[in-house]
């Protein structure tokens, strides 16, 4: 009977060690993949922590590694350093150039010329390990070289202030997406909130203005995002746009019904208008609860690869912004409005992705689920510039056409955001 147990209790070890050997091996692969194709993340909210905890004050930031410097070191939102960036083998990130709605026609321009600057500079400040990228080719060049390709993704269309100029200078000034919405509405489209129970959409998805914008993007080659985007304004978005789109950090509606997350349906017109969907880890996308784990996060993944296709997937993670202000309004203002004596939740990244180190362990795990090498390398960054690409192809379409850029449009009536005075025109009822 000794005997019988003894053999049981080896080859449990036995297994055990072939599972952990076959582990490793997954994961020196994933790390192979990623030293021949650049990982592209599409959404770093560092920035904007750079704004709450330095005040975009880079002098004494030390982002080489800000596990044991204050107060990123007690931060449970801190994912993301130089020294991480490299372990996960990150090749390429968007930076998010945020801007909250409180700002919307107030100073929603100002902020988000104050984030590109402040990513600028933190690019400048190592040009060693970074270099500030603006197309597909130098995404390319900057793995080649050894360099994080930084790019601006600005973060809500509010930042433009319903103006094309704006729009124009954005572009010129580094950024190559634009996420039409955050969690407000625009006067020229609907935002993400507009489809959950018991709201009335403010416009039912894109306004005729919103159109020329992403025309605008089109013609200027910025990618349109629709992360944070109502149902129909993604399809308004995707049937205006000449050029695919993106879903800089969303997840599969199907396994968690966030409003945030994209359906099926619009996955594939996704599939046929050839964009992408790069999948958050925000808990509340991935397992719509306060934690969730790697496998849910691969399970996002495998979701969008068989409704939409693997060539229409990506990474977008949304580190350094996985906190409690940024989870959903209301469930927000419910834990503000929590009496003293109940604790609140504290909103972590997925179980074995804790930062941005953990790339490859992710990628070893879809490796494990049966994904090709081929596969893994759309999905970890090819699929990106194959897309930033074609909007590139658009663009420079647009110019052999002789597109010129869209004028503004003169207010007839009373439109939000718009100042009559800008024009130098009367209002109706005004006196003389």
């Amino acid at each position: 009977m000794r005997m019988v147990v003894g053999i049981m209790v080896l080859g449990q070890l036995l297994t055990r060690l072939l599972l952990a050997a076959h582990a490793g091996d997954r994961l020196a692969a994933a790390r192979r993949i990623l030293r021949d194709v650049p990982l592209i993340d599409g959404h770093n909210d560092l920035p904007w922590n750079i704004r709450k905890f330095l005040k975009n004050q880079l002098r004494d930031f030390r982002f080489d590694d800000l596990r044991e410097t204050h107060p990123w070191s007690r931060s449970a939102w801190s994912h993301t350093d130089l020294r991480r960036l490299r372990e996960g083998m990150v090749a390429a990130q968007f930076w998010s150039a945020y801007v909250p709605c409180s700002s919307q026609h107030l100073d929603s321009v100002q902020l988000a010329l104050e984030q590109i600057d402040l990513i600028r500079r933190l690019v400048n400040k190592h040009p060693q390990s970074m270099v500030l990228v603006s197309s597909a080719d130098g995404i390319e060049r900057a793995h080649k070289d050894g360099r994080l390709a930084s790019l601006i993704g600005v973060e809500g269309g509010h930042a433009v202030g319903a103006s094309l100029a704006v729009l124009r200078m954005l572009y010129e000034l580094g950024a190559r997406y634009l996420t039409l919405t955050h969690t407000c509405n625009t006067p020229w489209a609907d935002c993400s909130t507009a489809d959950e129970p018991g709201q009335v959409p403010h416009i039912g998805g894109l306004s005729n203005f919103g159109k020329n914008i992403v025309l605008e993007m089109n013609r200027l080659g910025m990618m349109v995002d629709l992360s944070h985007v109502s149902v129909p304004t993604m399809l308004d978005a995707m049937e205006a746009s000449r050029a695919p789109v993106i879903f800089s950090h969303s997840s599969a509606h199907a396994l968690c019904n966030s409003s945030r997350n994209v359906p099926d349906h619009a996955l594939r017109l996704l599939a046929q208008t050839g964009g992408i969907v790069m999948v958050s880890f925000y808990p509340h996308f991935i397992s719509c609860g306060e934690k969730s784990t790697l496998q849910d996060v691969a399970a996002h993944i495998n979701h969008i690869r068989k409704i939409a296709g693997v060539d229409h997937v990506g990474i977008g993670a949304g580190y350094d912004g996985i906190n409690l202000e940024r989870l959903p309004v209301k469930l927000k203002e419910s834990f503000n409005n929590c009496p003293t004596s109940c604790q609140l939740p504290t909103v972590r990244t997925p179980a074995g992705l804790e930062d941005v180190s953990k790339y490859p362990e992710l990628f070893a795990e879809l490796l494990a689920r049966g994904w090709s090498e081929k596969d893994i390398r759309k999905l970890a960054g090819l699929n990106l510039i194959r897309v930033f690409k074609a909007v590139e192809e658009v663009r420079d379409r647009m110019t052999e056409e002789g597109m010129e850029p869209l004028e503004e449009e003169i207010p007839k009536e009373d439109i939000i955001g718009r100042d009559y005075c800008r024009y130098n025109i009367k209002r109706v009822d005004s006196t003389p």
